[in-house]
């Protein structure tokens, strides 16, 4: 098997460079909750010309997923008959340089981080996941301990709170851009600031009381307490954004167009053959469907009132 695959999903790569700046009124920091086995990854993560780097990353794939991913990566090597090497690099900011350079060819992202690649370098959409019920949207959600006393984001002031990735939508930019609405930083309107590497390490953050609340992705929410149920217990949501357009899979600029095309069609169809209806089941999706770019319009839209906030 060429298949060159992470023993662990969840590396927490940028604790030391990716972090808010502190501030006087506030402290960011990282929470690691697991003491996994380090991963057992490639020094250096470039396919041949024979291969597909394929970049599956932490921030959006749960652990309890991971089989499903893996059996994915197989699934592809054999319909395409070219090796698929696997690559998590830990944070989107790192899996968008590997793509500009050509170092990933394909890879499952978030709305945020695909919104910057496209903009800054081309990143090319190729298809995007549809959900068991039909939506290829998600949500932001804001989420508390359950015996929490907070009844509305505002009860959240000089609490600690979690993010997940700098670049993630759901995870950092939807409650940076409620509190830029209102003249607000993170970093100001939280006593304390942690980003945890991945949303599922969030919600479980959450749920043991490391943090006060988290922003989340709604399909790994909903993906946890399906695999988890003892977590409703533990959590509730307290406010659920507006959708955005669903995390959708991309391709680097410049990838050869039949490739793409060949990636396009294996994805579309996977829905059609048994052993893809299976994968996909196990993932909790009902199908890959075609992208458009106009979907993640209201997240640049978030961006750029972020960035241009920032800057008054």
């Amino acid at each position: 098997m060429y298949t060159v695959f992470a023993r662990r999903f969840f590396v927490v790569l940028f604790g030391c460079c990716l972090l808010v700046a502190c501030n006087d009124q506030g402290e960011t920091v990282r929470v690691d909750l697991d003491k996994r086995v380090p991963s057992k990854i490639t020094e250096k993560p470039v396919a041949t010309a024979a291969q597909i780097a394929l970049g599956i990353g932490s921030m959006i794939t749960p652990k309890e997923g991971y089989i499903y991913y893996q059996r994915l990566v197989d699934y592809l090597e054999k319909r395409l008959a070219t090796p698929v090497m696997a690559i998590d690099r830990g944070s989107y900011e790192e899996f968008n340089r590997l793509l500009k350079v050509g170092e990933l060819d394909v890879a499952f992202v978030c709305g945020g981080p695909y919104v910057e690649g496209k903009d800054d370098f081309g990143l090319e959409l190729l298809v995007v996941p549809e959900t068991l019920s039909g939506e290829t949207v998600y949500y932001s959600y804001t989420i508390v301990p359950a015996r929490s006393p907070a009844k509305s984001f505002a009860d959240l002031r000089g609490k600690h709170f979690a993010f997940t990735d700098p670049m993630s939508n759901s995870g950092k930019l939807v409650p940076e851009y409620l509190l830029a609405k209102q003249g607000e930083t993170p970093e100001i309107f939280f006593g304390k600031l942690s980003y945890t590497s991945a949303h599922d390490k969030s919600i479980h953050a959450v749920a043991a009381g490391e943090v006060d609340g988290a922003a989340v992705d709604s399909l790994i929410y909903e993906y946890l307490l399906r695999r988890e149920p003892q977590l409703a217990k533990k959590i509730r949501i307290l406010e659920r954004s507006a959708p955005y357009g669903i995390p959708p899979v991309v391709v680097r600029p410049n990838i050869p167009p039949q490739l793409r095309e060949r990636l396009r069609t294996v994805l579309l169809a996977m829905h059609q053959d048994p052993e893809g209806v299976l994968i996909l089941q196990g993932m909790m999706l009902r199908r890959f469907v075609a992208a458009d770019d106009a979907a993640y319009g209201t997240i640049r839209e978030m961006r750029d009132f972020v960035k241009n906030r920032s800057k008054r």
